[in-house]
C-alpha cells in the first residue's frame, strides 16, 4: 500500500476518483513540465486542496502533518532563529520546535535525507520532520524571518533624506523614488501586511510621523512609523507602481497593481486622498486566482444554513463563493461590479465606468441583450438598477445581488423602498442571505467564566454556562482575537413568503414567518458561536445590536 503511487494511494482512500486520476495523468503527460509533479496538477485542476494533499501524503508517509496556515498553530521564533535565512529558502523549510537537542522541521519533501542533513551540520541538532504545504512554508518563512530585517530597512531609509524633503521632492530626491530603498520600504509594507493576513493598509500623514496602521480581523493595529521625510517618496513610488499621475495632489486617484508575496500573487487596490499633512494613501489587499475562489463551507456558512442556501461583511467574498459553485461549463455567467475584485476563470467581467457612461444600469441593459443565464450585480445602489435585476429574473434568468441592510427581513422594504412594487420582488425573489463578520476568539489566551442572567437572556439559554472573554497575547497581537468568521439568517421565498410581501407585509411580521419557517436569525448564530467558547458576549453585542 504505502509502495504504491500518490494519485492510486488518493484513489484507493476515496479522496480522488478513478476518472479524476486519469485526468490528472493525461494532462501531467500532455503538459510535461519539468520540476511539476503529480500534487501540483492535483491541485491546480480543483480536486483537492493543497492542505488536503499534504494530509493524505502525510498518511502515506506515516509523517506528522502541521497546517501552517491554521492561526492555532504555534511556531517558537527560537527554533525559527537555528536555521539562517537562506537555508531555509534555499531548502522551503521552516523550524518550528525545539525539544532537548531535536529540531522539529516543516518541510514539503520529507523523504529529502541531504536536506536533514544539511540542517544537521548547520545546527548540530537531530532533525524530526514534520510535513507541510510549500505555500504555508513561504508565506511563514516570509513571515518569520522578516521582521528582525524591517526596522533595519526603516534606517537606511530615512538616512537617505533630509528635513527639507518633507515639503516637496526636487530633482535629487525624485531620484530617490527608484532607489532600492524606498522601492524596498513600499515591498515590505506590502508583504508584511499580507504576512500578517490584513486586508488593508493605511498611510498617513502628521506633522512629525508617518503611521501606518493594518486592518487584521476587522480591526486597526500599528505596523510601523517612519520618519515624515519619507512621506512623499513612499506615496509617489505607490503612486507610480498604481498607475496614478504622480503631479496631481489635489484630488482623490484610484489605482492597482499586482504584488508577488511569497509566491502567491496578490491584487492590490490603492486609493489615495489629500489630507492637511500631505496624501493619505489606502492599500486593499485582495488575493488572486492563486489563492483560489473558496467554497461557501469555507467561510463559516453552518452545515444547517448551507442547505438552505440555494442559490456584506465579506458578502462579495460569498457571492463569488456562490458563482464558483454554479458557474458550470454549460452555462454563461456575466457580472457587472465596482470594481473587479477577483478574476474568476471562465466568467465574464465587466466593470463599472461613470464617467464613460457604463453605469451599473447600463451595463445591465447591454447584459440582458448577451444572453446570460446567469447574472451577477456587485451591488444594487439605485431603484433603476434593482428594477432592471428583478426583470431580468422574472424573464428567467438567475441574478444574484448585494444590498446594504441590516437583516434579511429587511431587505424586502428596503427594496419596496427603492422603488420596486411588492408583487414583483414576490414574485423574482429566491431567498436571501443576511451576513456579519464575527470575530474568533484566541484560543492561547481566552479566560473562561460564568454567564450572567443577562447574558443568558441575550444567548436565549435558561442556564448558566460557562463563557470566554477576550484577553491578549503576543500570539493575537494583543487583541484577544484571532481570525474572522461569518454568521448568516437565510430567508426563503416560499409560497407563504411571498404571499406575505406581496400584501405589503411590514420587516416584524417577515421575521415572525421567517423564524416559523425555520431560519436561525443573525443572534441565534452569534450565540451558538458564543457558547461554543468561539467568540465573546463583546461580539454578541456587537454585531447584533440593532437585530
Amino acid at each position: 500500500m504505502k509502495n504504491i503511487p500518490i494519485g492510486q494511494y488518493m484513489v484507493n482512500e476515496g479522496v480522488i476518483t478513478e476518472e479524476q486520476l486519469q485526468a490528472v495523468l493525461d494532462k501531467k503527460k500532455e503538459e510535461n513540465v519539468s520540476g511539476k509533479y503529480f500534487g501540483d496538477y492535483v491541485i491546480e485542476m480543483g480536486f483537492v486542496t493543497d492542505v488536503q494533499f499534504g494530509q493524505i501524503l502525510a498518511k502515506k508517509l506515516n509523517v506528522p502533518f502541521v497546517d501552517l496556515s491554521d492561526p492555532e498553530t504555534v511556531i517558537n521564533i527560537d527554533a525559527v532563529k537555528k536555521i539562517p535565512e537562506q537555508l531555509a529558502k534555499k531548502h522551503t523549510i521552516i523550524a518550528i520546535k525545539i525539544t532537548g537537542k531535536r529540531l522539529t522541521v516543516a518541510t514539503h519533501d520529507p523523504v529529502n535525507f541531504y536536506i536533514f542533513e544539511d540542517i544537521k551540520v548547520t545546527t548540530g541538532m537531530d532533525v524530526v520532520p514534520v510535513l507541510a504545504t510549500k505555500a504555508a512554508i513561504t508565506k511563514q518563512i516570509g513571515k518569520c524571518y522578516s521582521a528582525s530585517n524591517t526596522s533595519s530597512l526603516i534606517d537606511s531609509v530615512e538616512n537617505q533624506f533630509t528635513d527639507d524633503d518633507a515639503f516637496g521632492i526636487d530633482e535629487e530626491s525624485a531620484e530617490r523614488i527608484d532607489s532600492a530603498p524606498i522601492v524596498k520600504l513600499a515591498t515590505t509594507i506590502v508583504e508584511n501586511s499580507f504576512r500578517a493576513d490584513a486586508t488593508d493598509i493605511h498611510i498617513e500623514p502628521f506633522k512629525t510621523h508617518t503611521r501606518i496602521r493594518i486592518r487584521v480581523n476587522g480591526d486597526l493595529i500599528e505596523l510601523m512609523n517612519i520618519s515624515n521625510v519619507v512621506h512623499n517618496s513612499l506615496v509617489t513610488r505607490l503612486k507610480i507602481i498604481s498607475g496614478m499621475n504622480i503631479a496631481e495632489k489635489r484630488v482623490p486617484q484610484d489605482g492597482r497593481f499586482t504584488q508577488v508575496v511569497d509566491g502567491t500573487t496578490i491584487d492590490v487596490r490603492v486609493s489615495n486622498l489629500p489630507t492637511v499633512n500631505g496624501e493619505k494613501v489606502v492599500i486593499r489587499i485582495l488575493a488572486t486566482g492563486d489563492v483560489g475562489v473558496r467554497k461557501i463551507t469555507d467561510l463559516g456558512m453552518t452545515a444547517y444554513n448551507y442547505e438552505r442556501f440555494a442559490t456584506g461583511s465579506g458578502k462579495t467574498t460569498t457571492l463569488y463563493a456562490a458563482l464558483g459553485e454554479i458557474a458550470k461549463p454549460n452555462v454563461n455567467v456575466i457580472t457587472v461590479e465596482d470594481p473587479v475584485e477577483k478574476n474568476i476563470e471562465g466568467i465574464n467581467q465587466c466593470q463599472v465606468n461613470a464617467k464613460a457612461g457604463m453605469t451599473f444600469a447600463a451595463a445591465l441593459r447591454s447584459i440582458l441583450r448577451q444572453d446570460p443565464d446567469i447574472v451577477m450585480i456587485g451591488e444594487m445602489r439605485d431603484q433603476e438598477t434593482a428594477e432592471i435585476a428583478i426583470r431580468a429574473a422574472i424573464t428567467g434568468h438567475m441574478v444574484l445581488s448585494t444590498l446594504h441592510t441590516n437583516d434579511a427581513p429587511s431587505t424586502i422594504t428596503r427594496l419596496v423602498d427603492m422603488g420596486v412594487a411588492p408583487y414583483m420582488v414576490a414574485t423574482s425573489l429566491i431567498g436571501i442571505v443576511a451576513q456579519r463578520l464575527v470575530k474568533k476568539i484566541c484560543k492561547e489566551c481566552r479566560t473562561p467564566r460564568m454567564s450572567t442572567d443577562e447574558e443568558d437572556k441575550l444567548m436565549g439559554i435558561n442556564e448558566h454556562i460557562t463563557i470566554y472573554d477576550a484577553c491578549g497575547c503576543p500570539k493575537c497581537n494583543n487583541t484577544g482575537y484571532s481570525g474572522r468568521t461569518a454568521i448568516h439568517e437565510i430567508l426563503l421565498c416560499t409560497p407563504e413568503m411571498s404571499a406575505l410581501i406581496a400584501a405589503g407585509g411590514k420587516v416584524d411580521e417577515i421575521t415572525k414567518l421567517c423564524r416559523e419557517q425555520g431560519t436561525k436569525m443573525l443572534r441565534d448564530n452569534v450565540s451558538d458561536l458564543v457558547q461554543e467558547g468561539n467568540t465573546t458576549m463583546d461580539e454578541l453585542v456587537r454585531v447584533t445590536y440593532a437585530v
